[in-house]
């Protein structure tokens, strides 16, 4: 509740309110439900004279004593003098001096004499006087009596006293006699009853709200801007449009006066935009405010920039104050580094805060770890609060210990709040089943929230039934989500079509450098089509140690253009060995121009049994003529 300094009066003051007596007995030291702030906090520090020095505006200097010291020696001088100056003046029966004193002594803590004046001035008409009594009174816990002289002082015209009044309706549950004091107060320009005035109709949904916080905003109300911030956001974000650049500004206004949450949304906004230097101070400023969520926030900030060391100091504080967040991201920092034990006490820690992550995250620690029979208690335990990947990981793990009747309801329920994994893994169980309607709907629920495999398989069935427009779709979603299968097919889509080869390319070389070896081999024959041949080599080269024998072949048969039928010969045989049967009967050609008719002779038999049917028949074709040779 706010003191008044002024030297307004009350109009039939003791008529209005009626006669009184002074109480001293009662609840004193028992606080109300919202306590009021304390006069201290209210009332404005006591002025000093400028009087002095010249050209310093400072007192005269007290002999022997540090500048700090000499001043504080004035004031209280100057201050005591003050006092007897208005004791005597109230003794003589000025009521503005007893105001003003009782205020003083208010102030002070000195309640009973404040008491005493402040009575004596409202008496005798003083507004100011019986706001304050008003305060006092609160402070001792009488708080009717304290709501009679706030309403004595609010029907004279103090917005002070009908702020005051408004919140002690509020308190007692009587919202329309605490609105209609509130509105008193704010009309009058009240700052502090504009936004409690704002905060009473927020709390009923009233729309009205909005335009009591900008007018304590306006004056500089820092928890107003902040919730008139989140009420532009929140109405952007509701009609799906941008969120306005009014938001940020108030944001900014409540942060700059040492709002901690706007300074922790404000960071948030700023990240959102990629301006994170910006966005770390502001995080930095709130964590020093204890803003844990921004502690949290800026360890991020920290590691992405690459310092972990840094990122765990802000963790652990955060962590250390709940944060359930920041104590997840010090328990995977702990997992990236084999530190086990430490990880799970984090973990732990996290879930003791209230973060189901933590649960869910020891599942992972310990399934990581082997510890399969834990892993899946951990896991129940996160899925039965509601974490969808617990319920997910849970399927899984039951899917791998043979039990898919225990995993679908899970896959199901996780797939159903929301899990994408879930679904495509629903797909997968569904399709294993020969289900094949089923497990189409729900790669396509998978396919529809971005999951790069799923929309490969839709894509793949798409193809299948003809749908070339409709498959290429898919296929550019699981290429673009980073499927290198899915990035193989588009390509391969696309190369029907002479004019679209150039792209064509561009798919098999992503395909290829995610390390797809039938796209390696594709991006050789390119380059072998170009005459790059070092290129064309890189490739083939790439994809047969990563065991395709297609990329062994060709780069046997660039080799042997070459003229190096020895490394020819060693590529062929890589080949021919995996079961490539083109390989198989170009050693049995290159053994037979050597004078090697036996080993041409098995080479041919391999190809024979390899085929394909071509190459089956050429083989045996030059089987036969190696027999006859050798029988000659």
């Amino acid at each position: 509740m706010d003191i008044m300094g002024d030297g307004a009066r009350l109009l039939n003051a003791r008529r209005a309110h009626g006669p009184h007596t002074r109480r001293t007995g009662g609840p004193a030291g028992v606080p109300p439900a919202h306590p009021a702030p304390t006069a201290t906090q209210l009332l404005p520090g006591p002025r000093t004279r400028t009087q002095g020095r010249p050209g310093t505006g400072l007192p005269p200097e007290v002999p022997g004593l540090p500048l700090e010291d000499e001043l504080a020696a004035r004031e209280e001088i100057e201050l005591s003098a003050r006092e007897a100056r208005l004791r005597r003046s109230a003794e003589t029966g000025d009521p503005a001096a007893a105001s003003v004193l009782g205020t003083l002594l208010l102030r002070r803590g000195d309640l009973d004499d404040a008491e005493t004046h402040l009575r004596n001035a409202t008496a005798a008409g003083d507004r100011a006087a019986a706001n304050n009594l008003g305060v006092l009174l609160h402070q001792r816990g009488l708080t009717e009596e304290a709501a009679g002289w706030w309403r004595v002082a609010a029907v004279a015209g103090s917005a002070s006293a009908a702020h005051a009044l408004g919140r002690h309706f509020r308190e007692k549950g009587d919202e329309p006699a605490a609105e209609y004091w509130l509105r008193q107060a704010a009309e009058s320009g009240h700052t502090l009853g504009a936004y409690a005035l704002a905060d009473l109709l927020e709390h009923r949904r009233d729309v009205g709200a909005e335009r009591w916080f900008l007018a304590a905003a306006e004056h500089g109300h820092r928890e107003a801007a902040y919730r008139l911030a989140r009420i532009l956001e929140n109405r952007a974000a509701d009609e799906g449009r941008p969120r306005e650049q009014s938001a940020e500004t108030w944001y900014r206004q409540a942060a700059a006066r040492g709002h901690r949450r706007a300074a922790l949304r404000l960071g948030m906004l700023l990240e959102e935009r990629g301006e994170t230097d910006e966005a770390m101070r502001w995080y930095l400023n709130a964590a020093r405010e204890g803003e844990a969520r921004a502690a949290c926030a800026l360890g991020f900030l920290l590691r992405d920039a690459g310092d972990p060391d840094g990122a765990a100091v802000w963790w652990r504080r955060a962590a250390e104050d709940g944060d359930g967040n920041a104590a997840n991201a010090l328990g995977a920092q702990h997992a990236e580094r084999g530190e086990t034990d430490a990880a799970e006490r984090w973990y732990r820690r996290a879930l003791d805060a209230g973060d189901v992550n933590g649960a869910f995250n020891l599942g992972l620690l310990c399934s990581a770890g082997g510890r399969t029979a834990q892993a899946e208690q951990w896991y129940r335990r996160a899925a039965y609060a509601g974490h969808r990947e617990a319920g997910n990981a849970l399927a899984v793990l039951l899917l791998q210990q043979g039990d898919p009747a225990g995993a679908e309801p899970w896959f199901s329920k996780a797939a159903e709040a929301g899990s994408v994994d879930a679904a495509f893994n629903l797909g997968i169980l569904h399709a294993s089943r020969k289900e094949e309607a089923e497990a189409r709907r729900w790669y396509e629920h998978a396919a529809a929230a971005g999951h790069a495999e799923a929309a490969l398989q839709v894509g793949i069935a798409l193809l299948r039934e003809g749908d070339t427009h409709t498959a290429e779709r898919h296929l550019r979603c699981a290429a673009g989500g980073g499927s290198a299968e899915g990035a193989f097919r588009l390509a391969a889509l696309l190369g029907r079509q002479e004019d679209r080869q150039e792209e064509a390319e561009e798919w098999y070389e992503q395909a290829a450098r995610h390390g797809h070896r039938r796209a390696q081999v594709r991006m050789g024959m390119y380059a072998a089509r170009r005459g790059d041949f070092d290129d064309a080599a890189h490739w083939y080269r790439t994809a047969a140690e990563a065991g395709s024998t297609n990329g062994a072949f060709n780069l046997g048969l660039l080799s042997a253009r070459r003229g190096d039928d020895a490394e020819a010969a060693v590529w062929w045989t890589r080949a021919a060995e995996a079961g490539h049967g083109r390989a198989a009967l170009r050693l049995a050609l290159l053994a037979a121009r050597g004078g090697e008719l036996a080993e041409a002779q098995a080479w041919c038999a391999r190809a024979v049994e390899l085929g394909p049917a071509e190459v089956a028949e050429r083989a045996a074709r030059l089987r036969d003529a190696l027999r006859q040779e050798l029988s000659a």
